[in-house]
């Protein structure tokens, strides 16, 4: 594969108005929320257009990398907490493009023999994820939609490396929020709980609309992408129904288990996503 494809571009116009295809087919001119993700943390792996909404989303919430590099890092933090309360198999669900500390990474530092199964249906994530794991037969990507459940937890990709029938951690990390209101979230979060056995792991992040500046990202990603719905604290409190709290319950991610204390919370001012843990009780 051409690096070529993967230079982006600060140019708007070229941005809206190119012709040009990516690897598999993928049109450059049309923007993709893991793409935007990888450009708002600074990555590499995205287009021009991809860039150009980026760049707006800083512009109405200069912190958005911080934010963007917080989700990153609750998920490192969430994973090894499950792993080291015994959790050896995630499945991670809108995986997004891979970074630094993907959760195979993690959890396989923690347990060499954990297995994990990442979802996306984004044809660039996908490629990269098979690429990057193609020498590690604990860790597989599927090509599958997360909004429908009963296809995922039957998938025979998923369930040949998973037992469903053991505790494993159900990761939703920045996904829920680019369901539509139609796609019933809550009942689709419900659908995944019901199907994990006692003892697992429902991890959460969200963005939340609580400020003015939530509320102006939303609707430059609504305009843009398409999706990207901020929705109440309540709701997302609402979306670990059935499950047990992981102290410190539903917070700013900063705030979760910070590895070191947070002493400049100015750095965190304006930040919208809040998420949490939640563990399926025993029967």
């Amino acid at each position: 594969m051409s690096e070529e494809w993967w230079v982006p571009s600060n140019d708007e116009t070229e941005a809206e108005t190119s012709p040009e295809w990516g690897p598999g087919g993928v049109d450059m001119g049309v923007p993709s929320v893991a793409r935007v993700y990888d450009a708002i943390l600074g990555g590499k792996d995205h287009f021009a257009i991809d860039r150009v909404i980026a760049d707006k989303a800083m512009a109405v919430m200069p912190n958005a990398r911080t934010g963007a590099r917080a989700n990153r890092a609750i998920l490192e933090r969430g994973v090894r907490y499950m792993a080291r309360e015994g959790i050896d198999q995630f499945l991670d669900l809108g995986s997004g493009l891979p970074t630094a500390r993907n959760t195979h990474e993690v959890a396989q530092q923690e347990n060499p023999h954990a297995r994990v199964v990442y979802v996306d249906n984004d044809p660039i994530v996908l490629a990269h994820g098979r690429a990057l794991l193609a020498e590690n037969d604990r860790t597989r990507v599927v090509n599958a939609d997360v909004r429908d459940a009963r296809d995922v937890l039957t998938r025979p990709e998923i369930t040949e490396l998973l037992d469903l029938k053991r505790p494993l951690g159900l990761l939703m990390v920045a996904v829920l929020h680019h369901l539509a209101d139609a796609d019933d979230p809550t009942e689709l979060v419900r659908t995944y709980r019901e199907a994990l056995a006692p003892g697992s792991y429902l991890f959460i992040t969200h963005f939340c609309d609580s400020t003015p500046e939530g509320r102006e990202l939303e609707h430059l990603f609504l305009s843009t992408l398409g999706s990207g719905r901020f929705r109440s604290r309540a709701t997302i409190e609402g979306f670990f129904a059935g499950t047990e709290p992981v102290e410190p319950g539903v917070v700013l991610l900063p705030y979760w288990r910070p590895d070191t204390p947070v002493t400049d919370e100015s750095a965190y001012a304006g930040l919208t996503m809040i998420g949490g843990l939640g563990r399926v009780p025993q029967a």
